[in-house]
């Protein structure tokens, strides 16, 4: 079992940051299409609008610029629009503001507002993520691999740098997930849904000590590169349906420019670019 936040303590002087579900995991579409998606439309009741739908919450998660969006964010988000364009969703408002508010976005999270407030939308959205979660446990274990390639990256950075998973999916999920492909090993601290954000996790570890030109953000949604510039640390992505070159030039070229502090500048506004370029849709 890797160290959770708390225990954890700086012994490299490189941090490498890294995703779990799209980035490291090839679990993301699985997940989405399989349980999130349905999940929703059985816990509202969506069936009559059931191929719309579905098909809209893939776009929001997996092929727009709101990849990797958190599952309550998202749930708002597509709320909003069934609200809009299908049925009025009950007591919608406390679902939005809490997803736009909370510190904290996460099954014990809603679940105190829920009580507090007495929520409709917050006790679906409870459930709603409890239903996924279970779903998700049983999805056949070939559903449930690391991209080819991250192995080998992971075994080469973790010679050099300290490695945090830092990710906003449920925590028991990722280790599980993890330790069962054999890559849990190559990894210091699990930062999970239950620490807070991503920008907030990358946040905490910062004050470890490391420079902020020594910790690398490696992610495949906006979302990671937006907690990488609020951090002001750099960032490297893996592209999607391109993960396996992204991963290995991550090996053999990325990790060499990040060691030697020639990372910053023109090859990272490449992979910026060529991020932006990949998720233009």
């Amino acid at each position: 079992m890797k160290e959770t936040w708390g225990s954890f303590t700086k012994e490299k002087d490189f941090l490498v940051c890294v995703d779990s579900d799209g980035c490291a995991m090839d679990t993301m579409d699985i997940k989405h299409i399989k349980c999130f998606g349905p999940c929703m439309v059985e816990e509202w009741g969506l069936e009559e609008w059931k191929e719309p739908i579905l098909k809209r919450w893939n776009e929001i998660n997996l092929y727009q610029k709101t990849r990797g969006i958190n599952r309550f964010k998202a749930l708002a988000l597509i709320l909003t629009e069934i609200d809009h364009n299908y049925v009025r969703v009950e007591d919608l408002d406390s679902l939005v503001y809490w997803a736009d508010h909370a510190k904290e976005l996460s099954n014990q999270s809603v679940e105190t507002e829920a009580e507090r407030l007495d929520s409709v939308s917050l006790r679906k959205a409870l459930a709603w993520s409890k239903a996924v979660n279970s779903r998700i446990k049983e999805l056949p274990e070939e559903g449930k691999k690391p991209f080819e390639g991250v192995k080998e990256a992971l075994e080469e950075i973790h010679k050099y740098a300290d490695i945090a998973i830092v990710s906003s999916a449920n925590r028991q999920a990722v280790l599980d997930e993890w330790e069962k492909e054999h890559i849990l090993e190559y990894t210091d601290v699990v930062m999970a849904q239950d620490c807070g954000s991503k920008a907030h996790c990358i946040e905490m570890l910062k004050k470890e000590g490391y420079k902020e030109n020594h910790i690398l953000m490696v992610g495949d949604a906006p979302g990671d590169l937006q907690a990488a510039r609020v951090n002001q640390v750099m960032f490297y992505p893996i592209l999607v349906k391109k993960e396996k070159e992204s991963w290995d030039e991550l090996r053999t070229q990325g990790l060499d420019a990040f060691l030697n502090e020639r990372y910053q500048g023109e090859y990272e506004q490449e992979k910026e670019d060529a991020f932006n370029k990949n998720l233009s849709v």
